[in-house]
């Protein structure tokens, strides 16, 4: 990494709880690529004030995370359509104080159920009804699959997400029986709820695909449920891989290769 000067770009995350795993991703590929970048990860009582702070300070680029994905929304000077459709920014860019959201999560998930090939008939059951969960159900409709439920303790919330996609919602476990299992809640991750297996064990059995999109750690207690059965998995690692590597591209207009992704990922858990 080159010596702080002046000219140096500056990116930054933003999240309730803020983790290493993207200050080491983007600075990992700064230096590998000689780029004049230094990226740190943040928390905020005042979403407002660091925003405003993005934009007086030509901050080049902003990561944004729980639970901040919806707040930042009025914020913003310009919204492209993956962040638009699904009411949820994770992408911010700063050109010259105007300020261009996207959902580099929602484009992730995407070329994850595309790439794993995950059949489209396939029934889906998915926790979780918060800003990630937005982008993933997005996904799953934008890849074509019809019959999933929306399973989300919070009704006003859950309904109006399975609704918004014309999905299904529960309050409770369903019977065990969906193909794809899906984790968009914090359940598994470091912290209080990182012992909690977020479906049980019998839903774990029943499916063919468990996708947990925790990213911290990336051998929750589900994944490693689903390693054990033997089932096909989508990790939380695999999308923060993605979705970094996306706003990588928007901040510093290069593309990262999947080679120089790879090891940047394996950096940021080292």
């Amino acid at each position: 990494m080159p010596i702080l000067n002046k000219d140096m770009s500056v990116c930054i995350s933003l999240s309730g709880r803020p983790s290493n795993i993207g200050t080491r991703f983007h600075n990992a590929l700064y230096d590998e690529l000689g780029l004049n970048f230094v990226y740190k990860a943040f928390t905020t009582d005042d979403i407002e004030g660091a925003i405003r702070g993005v934009r007086a300070l030509g901050i080049r680029g902003c990561s944004v995370s729980m639970p901040f994905k919806e707040a930042v929304i009025p914020l913003v000077d310009e919204i492209e359509p993956s962040a638009e459709a699904i009411a949820s920014i994770n992408t911010i860019v700063n050109d010259d104080g105007v300020l261009t959201a996207s959902n580099t999560d929602y484009e992730a998930v995407a070329e994850l159920l595309s790439t794993h090939a995950v059949d489209t008939a396939l029934p889906v059951l998915l926790r979780g009804s918060g800003g990630m969960a937005k982008a993933v159900v997005a996904a799953f409709r934008g890849a074509g699959f019809d019959d999933l439920t929306v399973l989300a303790r919070n009704e006003i919330a859950g309904r109006a997400l399975a609704d918004a996609y014309g999905y299904r919602w529960a309050a409770a476990e369903p019977e065990p029986g969906a193909a794809v299992v899906v984790n968009v809640t914090p359940l598994g991750m470091d912290g209080a709820d990182a012992d909690v297996l977020a479906f049980a064990p019998a839903h774990v059995d029943a499916a063919d695909v468990v996708f947990d999109v925790v990213a911290f750690p990336s051998e929750t207690p589900l994944v490693r449920a689903g390693r054990a059965a033997g089932k096909q998995l989508i990790t939380g690692a695999e999308v923060i891989a993605l979705q970094a590597a996306r706003q990588f591209a928007r901040y510093t207009g290069i593309t990262p290769t999947p080679d120089q992704v790879a090891r940047a990922s394996a950096f940021s858990r080292a």
